[in-house]
């Protein structure tokens, strides 16, 4: 049988026996992660050029409260304090951004990427004692099934909008007409994105068939766990590529909202 020499950690803050570049995916980990805060709270503040004929930025969706002819409600309500910044995606992201800041991997992630706890396996960490997530505030992290529930509604919104993308108005009729732009496949791939990593949730893999003792008895939620069981061991995979996705879904909106960028017509 083969062997090999596993690497123990040494004491003290980033002393390790290991001889790879373990500190590259902490470093990736931490500049993706920190990019992204930095562009959606810059772009969730804006409260301008998240529209751009049917499309509808995902950090303003659902638009409850605006002036876009997306808004649910009308614009800004009467009894919205004049001292406060108004921005209609201040309103709603903080139910996707709850769900993300507590998923299993993201939560594993930015551990390592930004607290060094650990910074990786078998790698010192600035502390002596492990905590656990048993007392305040991260015991708060077990919001995450409940974040789950309007996670998978924010799809169903996403996929309207989608499908609201799909429609353009005639410049000479006036009428609306089907048509696709690049605009509509990156609104539409970015529900199929969200969707694959949403469907990955372990708190959905457990909620269709985790609880049973015997999950071969149920055949509809054995296939459901299967189904949701293919997202879930891709899970890192769609966090990731679903993050940048949304992130260039608000950007490819504003952009040719500011006239920079020419949405082309497709069909």
């Amino acid at each position: 049988m083969a062997s090999f020499d596993v690497p123990v950690t040494s004491s003290g803050f980033g002393q390790t026996s290991r001889r790879d570049a373990w500190w590259l995916q902490p470093v990736a980990t931490f500049l993706g992660l920190s990019a992204f805060i930095v562009y959606s709270t810059w772009a969730a503040f804006q409260g301008d050029h998240y529209t751009y004929q049917g499309y509808l930025s995902p950090f303003y969706s659902p638009e409850i409260f605006g002036p876009s002819a997306h808004s649910w409600f009308g614009p800004k309500p009467a009894w919205w304090p004049a001292w406060l910044l108004f921005s209609p995606a201040l309103l709603i992201l903080w139910a996707p951004g709850g769900f993300r800041f507590t998923c299993y991997y993201y939560r594993g992630a930015y551990y390592k990427a930004f607290w060094a706890d650990p910074p990786s396996c078998a790698v010192g960490e600035p502390r002596n004692a492990y905590r656990g997530e048993h007392s305040f505030p991260l015991i708060l992290q077990n919001v995450h099934r409940y974040f789950l529930y309007l996670a998978l509604a924010f799809i169903l919104i996403l996929a309207s909008d989608a499908w609201k993308a799909m429609w353009f108005t005639n410049a000479e009729t006036g009428a609306a007409e089907w048509g696709v732009g690049v605009g509509t496949i990156v609104l539409t791939l970015n529900v199929v994105f969200l969707g694959s990593y949403t469907f990955g949730c372990h708190s959905l893999r457990h909620l269709v068939g985790g609880g049973r003792d015997i999950l071969s008895s149920s055949p509809l939620a054995l296939k459901l766990w299967k189904r949701v069981t293919w997202f879930n061991c891709r899970h890192m995979r769609f966090a990731w590529i679903s993050l940048f996705w949304v992130g260039f879904s608000d950007l490819y909106v504003r952009l040719c909202s500011m006239g920079i960028w020419s949405d082309w017509r497709i069909l």
